[in-house]
């Protein structure tokens, strides 16, 4: 039995590249569609900022998620990377406050964790229990459509829980 509730929006956020996944239900996550936005680097950035917005919008107009979940910025060594990721994610953010759509935003490695069961777990196995997660007959490409995917994964696997510790609203560990 397929479970048809909640519809999430998975984002990986980037200037050049932004993945996309959506799938709906938690139980038994089923694909609606995965994708990536491309944006050309020879064009300035306010202008690769507006595509990003006005395509994130019309996803949004589309599939009408509950909920986007997206990848918290990671700061790693590259201070530039880290800048236009953060650029890309702010516009990405205004189109979801902007439809109202709820925004969950997970950690690289609670993403990790909720999809492979392993905080540290690297790319090739991430994608593959995509993969074995949604069924697919091979493992959605590019990349950040793959990972887009993980993150939508992640909130669907994370978001019976949180909401069960809401409605008690108090500490379930004590």
């Amino acid at each position: 039995m397929t479970d048809h509730g909640l519809v999430t929006l998975g984002i990986d956020p980037g200037t050049a590249i932004l993945g996309f996944g959506v799938i709906r239900g938690d139980t038994d996550p089923q694909l609606i569609d995965v994708g990536v936005i491309e944006t050309d680097a020879k064009s300035p950035m306010p202008d690769r900022l507006v595509i990003l917005h006005a395509e994130t919008a019309r996803l949004i107009e589309r599939y009408q998620p509950d909920v986007m979940a997206i990848e918290q910025l990671f700061f790693a060594r590259n201070v530039t990377t880290a800048i236009a990721v953060g650029q890309a994610r702010g516009v990405v953010l205004l189109a979801a406050a902007q439809a109202g759509v709820a925004v969950a935003e997970y950690s690289p490695s609670e993403v990790k964790f909720a999809v492979v069961g392993y905080g540290k777990a690297d790319k090739r196995q991430m994608q593959e229990m995509v993969k074995l997660i949604l069924n697919l007959p091979e493992v959605p490409h590019p990349d950040d459509a793959a990972d887009a995917l993980a993150i939508a994964l992640c909130h669907a696997q994370t978001a019976p829980f949180q909401a069960r510790v809401a409605q008690r609203g108090d500490d379930p560990w004590t």
